[in-house]
Parts: structure tokens; sequence; C-alpha cells
């Protein structure tokens, strides 16, 4: 096992560090949203002036013009056709695929509540903290639950780092990196459990005798403190009755779901969401699929420098130094431009191929828009389906939207983990949490059920679990036991 770790890890190694300059530019482009894309080609054509908006003419004169063109001073063939073949013109927009000219999306008018996770983020971007770091924290962040609390272990997150993001780390490194998140508001954010959730928030109260009971109730006596065990706790700590009343008096302010609190805190403050995607279902049956690019420019190399370099091509036998430099100051801009314009395509075409195989997995949700219909599915599913690495699609799914008939829903709504009962059957770890939660909303609260029960009522609506998976899961969804959840 600790082989095949280091392998992993190896190769992981080698494949970042193979990566050409372009490759980097289009995993980078592949991470923004359709908004912060269009900021980003703004941007661009301002530093480089060998780019501009515009449709690039189809001139196929003028591309064969320079296509003989050789430079021997430079020992390389420089030709405006290397930057000028049919190739080239900007047909990433891709917003009219798969509809008619004169047909438009209908706009949904769409808000999200800014969600703890944004919160965070913008916490960790005040820290001083090289790229590696950064990125390691930003997974972090992505890997807490919506209570705020970090349930994966370390080790998984180390191999889910080197998969995903081709970053290898130690746990000593990961530790450190998420003490510093720890620090980060609400208090107790970033706790691997309850346990480690509360002394968090205890830690940052001020220091008292009450404190200091507070502290040993929780790192010693966590499980009998949640069982209610009140007489062994002050039998093993030797404190009277009043203390311990005044401790849990105040340990029963501490909010054990951080990051859900502050989602309801968020709640009235919304921020627009541009969709990605645009899918639309037909009373046919046909669902056709387009990217919203509507206010993306498109782009092409500019005239200017176009003719430019056309005048110091053909006066290169009697070029100077100066007309030397100036010519590679614009084969790098053009080089550049050339390169940028590929790499917004190769995005689009990504994001297109990544959405197809999703609607080919969840056909029948998009078909109905019932999410009991969806089925499980991971980023492993749709890579094979796009014939794209794994990493690629986690790059796509993350931060991207898209809009359906039935509203508007992240990539990530789409993907869900699956289990395998001992008699082979799938079943929907979605599906799983849903119906135990419905089981425990309607049940009898002066009468809950245990774990032994509710392994009953799972299995009698098709779910046939063990009672060790249905604890797990009941966890998982911080639904306390029977006795805790009694009124």
């Amino acid at each position: 096992m600790a082989q095949d770790s280091r392998q992993l890890q190896t190769q992981a190694q080698q494949q970042l560090q193979t990566l050409s300059p372009q490759q980097i530019l289009v995993v980078k482009l592949l991470e923004l949203p359709v908004v912060e894309l269009e900021a980003r080609i703004h941007s661009e054509i301002l530093d480089n002036p060998a780019l501009e908006e515009g449709k690039e003419m189809n001139n196929k004169e003028e591309e064969n013009e320079y296509e003989n063109t050789n430079d021997s001073s430079l020992n390389e063939d420089i030709t405006l056709g290397d930057y000028l073949s049919e190739d080239d013109i900007p047909d990433y927009k891709l917003q009219e695929h798969n509809r008619s000219q004169g047909d438009k999306a209908e706009e949904i008018p769409f808000s999200d509540t800014i969600s703890f996770y944004d919160v965070i983020l913008e916490q960790l971007n005040m820290q001083k903290l090289n790229e590696e770091e950064r990125c390691i924290a930003e997974y972090l962040i992505g890997s807490l639950d919506d209570d705020g609390i970090l349930r994966k272990n370390m080790n998984t997150l180390i191999d889910e780092l080197i998969l995903y993001r081709g970053i290898y780390s130690n746990p000593k490194e990961m530790e450190r990196i998420l003490a510093i998140i720890q620090e980060f508001d609400p208090a107790g954010i970033g706790g691997r459990n309850l346990q480690e959730c509360l002394l968090l928030q205890l830690k940052r109260k001020p220091q008292s005798p009450s404190k200091t009971i507070q502290e040993e109730i929780i790192s010693k006596y966590c499980d009998d403190f949640t069982r209610k065990n009140k007489e062994k706790i002050i039998q093993k700590m030797e404190i009277t009755e009043e203390e311990y009343d005044n401790a849990v008096s105040e340990l029963v302010k501490l909010n054990p779901r951080p990051g859900s609190s502050l989602g309801d805190t968020m709640g009235k403050s919304t921020q627009q969401i541009i969709p990605d995607f645009i899918v639309e279902t037909e009373d046919d049956g046909t669902i056709s699929l387009t990217l919203n690019n509507k206010n993306v420019p498109e782009l092409r190399l500019s005239k200017e420098f176009k003719e430019l370099l056309e005048e110091h091509t053909i006066n290169k036998d009697n070029q100077s130094k100066e007309s030397y430099d100036a010519f590679m100051f614009l084969k790098q801009k053009v080089d550049a431009a050339q390169g940028f314009i590929k790499a917004i395509k190769q995005r689009q075409e990504t994001l297109f191929n990544t959405m197809q195989a999703i609607i080919y997995l969840q056909h029948d949700f998009f078909m109905e828009g019932d999410d009991t219909l969806l089925k499980p599915m991971i980023l492993k599913d749709v890579a094979e389906r796009a014939k794209l690495d794994i990493s690629t699609i986690s790059r796509v799914s993350n931060s991207k939207y898209v809009q359906t008939n039935y509203g508007i829903y992240p990539l990530r709504f789409f993907f869900s983990d699956s289990y395998t009962t001992d008699k082979g059957e799938e079943l929907s770890i979605r599906e799983i949490k849903r119906a135990l939660q419905e089981i425990v909303d309607q049940e009898n609260k002066n009468m809950p059920y245990n774990d032994d029960e509710l392994t009953e009522k799972m299995n009698e609506k098709g779910f046939p679990l063990a009672r060790r998976t249905v604890a797990k899961y009941r966890q998982l969804l911080n639904i306390p036991t029977s006795r805790l959840r009694r009124e």
C-alpha cells in the first residue's frame, strides 16, 4: 500500500513537471467560471497589444502569402502562417451550438446565498501563503462539510491532493495549514470532530476557573458529556455539582455546527449566479446544450501587428539590431496572443464535452427534473465518458453552474458516491441520507428510533443496510442518538 502511494506521488510530480506553459494556461482558464473568464480576457487584451476583440476574417490569400516565408537569420521558420491557419479562427464561442440563429435562451433570474465557504476563502486571501500552500488550504476548505467540520482523514486528503492537484504534501504540513484555517471565524471551523470543534471555540474564551473545567470536560470526557453522564463526570473530575452546572451552562452555548450557522447568518446577503451552461429539454425529449458565452468576446490577432510582422519579415536580410529586437518583440506578443486564443478554444471544448457526459449519465434527471432520479456518479465516471483526465473534470466541476428547465444547479450537485450492499446492489448515498433523514423527521419524538429500529425502517424503504452502516450515515447527518433526540 505504501509503495503504491509512493508511485502515485512520483507520477503526479512527474506530470506536474512536464506541463508546458501553454498547458498551465489552459488549466488556469479551465478553473474560471464564465464571469471571471470575461474579466481574464479583458485583462489579457490590455496586457497584449497583439490581441484584440473581433472576429478573425478568413482570408485565405492573405494566409498563403506568408506561408512560404522563412527567416534564416533566426535558424527557424517564423511566418504569419504559424499564426493564421484555418484552425486558428476563434470558433470557441459555441453558444449557437444546437440552436437556430433566431432563438435565444430564456434567462432565469437566480441568486445564491453567500456560503460559509466564500467567507472562509475571503479570510484565506488575507494570509501570506505561497501558491502551493494556498492550493492546499483551498482544498482543505473545499473538503469541509456543510457544518464546517473536516471529516476526511489526513492520509485521504494527501492522496486526493496528489491525484487531483498534482501536489505532494505530508501530515505535518497539512496540520500546519489546517491550524491556520482553524484560526478563522467563526470559531470551531476546521475541527475534525465535535470534540476538536468545541475545543477550538473554548480556546478563544478568556481564561477563568470555569473555562479550565469546561476544557477538561470536553478534552477528557466528551463522550460522557454528550451522553449527559453528569454524575460520572463529577466523580471523575472531583468537582462540585455547582461547578459542573456552571461549566455546562457555558458549554451548551457553543456551536457544534459553525459552518451551518454562518450560512444562516449570510442568508440575506445574496450574489447573482451566472450559469456557465444552458441545458434545455424540449417536449419531444431532445436535450440541447450551449455554453453561456454571450458576454465573452471573440478574439483575433491585431491587424497592425500582422502588418508590422509582414514588414519585418520582408526586410529580414537587412535587419539591424534594433530591427531584430523589434521583430522578436512582435514574435513574442503574437505567440502569446495565439496561445491565449487556442487556450480559450480548448477550455470551451473541454467544458462542452464534460457537460455532455454529465447529461448522458444523468439523462433521467434532465428529462424529469426529479433529483431522486440522480444516479451515483463520481469524477471517474465523467472522465471516462468525456475521455478526459479526472483532474480535468475536477477543475471543470468547481465553481460552475448549469441552467436547466428546472432551475440552476452547481455542477457538483450531480456528483454522489454509491454504496454497494452485501448482495452487490448499488445504492445512491444521496438517497440513503435523504431516506434516513425523513425517517428521523417523522418519528415520535417522545419515543425516537434507536439504530436497530432505524435499520429496520431503512430496510422497509428498500435500503438493505447493516446497523453499523445506518449508524455511520446517522452520524454524517449529525443526527444524535435516540436518547439525545428524546423530547
